[in-house]
């Protein structure tokens, strides 16, 4: 294990942990076993439990508010609730927004207003809030407004997406992390302090445990119950390790919080020219379960957005990959998408066209209603000739340069600059092209060159 903590901190030892009461017979998961008794026990999670962090703050001013807690499976949820009431001497009510319905929340209301006629408040915990539907989340908050509940969500979600935005006003979002390999170092020595004896396992396979873990506390701690039931005198191997366990499933949601959050280091890799990180997030999203299709599809608007016309070649090599993949399907045409998404990554950059083409927009919406100019218009009418449609029209290939020069825009506007190619790859031709036109349209102006 020396080689995984070589750069890591010295870990502090652990405290010993308070004498649990007895327990009642029959077998305990360890999770179950190793749950916290108090806050300063929590593995992890300092940017929200130190002293100067927000709950610590709210703890020690004996002023705790209603929270929304956010984070990963497996980080500690649920144990925090549940120890924050114990540490503000409020009652703790669980419930699931899977499992409970309106009339469910009713009786939990009216039991907490009960119990504040009685003296003491109540923090309820709802798991998955995020589940809850709009009017249903709107159903907490004149309990919260009035003090009959302290609510704690917790959500794998973004809560910005996924709840109220008057929930939200009356509840801190505070963020919980993925532990890291030293805070799933400390959970194991404390699992096997619980068991008595350590883990079967040398330096390297001890390592890959961690990682199967991928940052979740409670699959490291059903990972570390299988391997801590195997018959066994000898240390074993990454082999024998990999051989008997498989690796936990990677954190994916195709519809979720972390579907947006892997396109997005995906497109901005590509957009940083760096064809590694690129072909890591389209293996990680394709490796979750992702449609190829809809990446093929992101990908193609990519070389759209961030390259454009300084290599016009990016937008067919995509749209190739995409073909390719449709007449081939997975795994062979995912080899397509990862050599589009090479070259993307490679190319020169430029969202000339697109800010171009934004702005453009931006001023079409405000200047709808202004007709073109009359003498671009055409006039299959005696009375539109009649009107001077067409009338003072030079045709461009009649004219020096095959440029007349003439303003294509309403009378009324004054003429924009939308688009200013880059210096780069392809565009900077076109930025030649651009000032070539800019200057004879100039000449035209003054009367020069006709």
């Amino acid at each position: 294990m020396a080689d995984l903590f070589d750069n890591m901190p010295d870990l502090q030892p652990e405290r010993p942990r308070a004498k649990a009461a007895p327990e009642p017979a029959g077998h305990r998961p360890l999770a179950d076993r190793l749950r916290p008794r108090s806050l300063d026990e929590v593995i992890g999670q300092e940017q929200v439990l130190g002293a100067q962090a927000p709950l610590g703050a709210m703890l020690e001013a004996g002023s705790l508010s209603s929270l929304i807690l956010w984070g990963p499976p497996g980080v500690g949820k649920t144990t925090i609730a549940r120890l924050l009431a114990d540490a503000s001497d409020l009652a703790f009510v669980q419930v699931s927004a899977i499992f409970t319905g309106v009339a469910d929340l009713k009786k939990v209301f009216e039991a907490a207003k009960l119990r504040r006629g009685q003296g003491r408040a109540t923090l309820l915990f709802v798991d998955e809030i995020h589940r809850f539907n709009k009017a249903q989340q709107d159903g907490f908050l004149p309990h919260m407004e009035d003090g009959t509940i302290l609510l704690v969500g917790a959500t794998t979600e973004n809560p910005s997406f996924e709840l109220n935005a008057a929930l939200l006003s009356r509840a801190q979002v505070l963020v919980l992390t993925r532990l890291d390999l030293a805070d799933l170092e400390r959970l194991a020595q404390r699992a096997e302090a619980e068991m008595g004896r350590p883990l079967p396992l040398d330096g390297a396979a001890r390592e890959a445990l961690l990682d199967m873990a991928d940052g979740d506390g409670r699959a490291l701690l059903n990972l570390i119950e299988q391997v801590a039931a195997w018959k066994t005198d000898t240390r074993l191997g990454v082999e024998a390790l990999t051989t008997r366990l498989m690796k936990r499933a990677a954190k994916y949601d195709k519809s979720g919080d972390e579907h947006y959050n892997l396109i997005s280091a995906l497109h901005k890799s590509v957009r940083g020219s760096d064809p590694d990180a690129a072909l890591y997030w389209l293996g990680r999203m394709l490796v979750g379960g992702e449609d190829p299709r809809y990446l093929a599809r992101r990908i193609t608007r990519m070389a759209i957005e961030d390259i454009g016309l300084a290599d016009p070649q990016a937008q067919t090599i995509c749209l190739h990959a995409w073909e390719t993949y449709e007449r081939l399907g997975s795994p062979e045409g995912d080899l397509a998408l990862g050599q589009a998404v090479i070259y993307l990554a490679l190319a020169p950059k430029s969202n000339a066209g697109y800010a171009a083409f934004k702005a453009a927009l931006a001023e079409a919406r405000k200047t709808g209603s202004e007709p073109p100019p009359k003498h671009i218009l055409n006039a299959p009418t005696r009375l539109m000739k009649d009107q001077g449609y067409g009338k003072g029209y030079d045709y461009d290939h009649d004219a020096e340069d095959a440029f007349s020069g003439q303003n294509y825009f309403p009378e009324t506007m004054k003429r924009p600059v939308y688009y200013t190619p880059v210096d780069r790859g392809h565009e900077r031709e076109l930025h030649r092209r651009v000032e070539f036109f800019a200057g004879l349209r100039e000449k035209r102006r003054r009367g020069e060159g006709r």
